[in-house]
């Protein structure tokens, strides 16, 4: 596998980069929508990584109605 560092000159060039691609009052609300799409992602696998206990009680259900 290919290892990828990035070091200062590699950082600035990058920001100067981000900022002549999408200006700089792009930038903030740029910034804002990646938080929130990391937010969003966490919670959802949280969320699938989260034991299903709403599923066990209907399983139960069953068999007792049976």
């Amino acid at each position: 596998m290919i290892g990828f560092t990035l070091g200062g000159p590699e950082g600035i060039i990058l920001i100067v980069l981000l900022l002549v691609l999408f200006g700089g009052s792009q930038l903030p609300k740029l910034a804002k929508n990646l938080g929130k799409a990391q937010k969003e992602f966490k919670d959802g696998l949280d969320e699938a990584n989260k034991p299903q206990e709403d599923a066990k009680p209907q399983e139960d259900a069953k068999t007792e109605a049976e």
